[in-house]
């Protein structure tokens, strides 16, 4: 499967736009399966350092995760204020804490209006944008998260350090 669209600069990126390899993760806040994906993702950064580049894409399962809306909207608030990685890294490195009250806490301590962070959530304000990258999952085939792309095409081995390790490094090899 291929990544739709190709990444942009709509989309929240880490590393450089000429690094050999772009890893793209479709992933939902409150899954536990993304929780354990995250320090692997940030292992995989420091490993390839500017050799990788990562994006983050919204895929929240809202059937079985209803908290995974509105923190993806929580992130995608926080990125107006240019604060989209503390808010993501926030999250999922207290995921187990994940609530409303605990949102508004963490957009505080990153300096963000809890009360206009709210309000955004109540309106819906940043709803459109978090279905934009669902609905490229959806096109990109995604049906579970964490989902990867490596160069645009879909990582089937399991999200785990040693098979992204060598996912990568063929792709560096072409």
């Amino acid at each position: 499967m291929q990544l739709k669209p190709e990444v942009s600069d709509q989309d929240h990126v880490q590393g450089r736009a000429d690094a050999e390899v772009t890893l793209v993760e479709y992933g939902d806040y409150e899954c536990p399966h993304c929780g354990r994906a995250h320090p692997v993702v940030k292992r995989l950064q420091k490993h390839f350092g500017d050799s990788l580049r990562f994006v983050f894409r919204n895929f929240p399962l809202t059937e079985i995760h209803p908290l995974a809306e509105p923190a993806a909207e929580s992130a995608e608030f926080a990125a107006t204020k240019d604060k989209f990685w503390e808010m993501h890294d926030g999250i999922f490195e207290h995921q187990y804490q994940l609530s409303r009250e605990f949102l508004l806490s963490l957009a505080q301590k990153n300096g963000i209006e809890a009360e206009v962070l709210m309000e955004a959530l109540e309106k819906g304000t940043f709803r459109e944008r978090v279905k934009k990258d669902f609905m490229s999952g959806v096109r990109s085939g995604v049906n579970g998260t964490p989902t990867f792309f490596i160069n645009g095409r879909r990582h089937d081995a399991a999200p785990d350090y040693e098979s992204l390790v060598d996912s990568i490094e063929a792709a560096r090899r072409g």
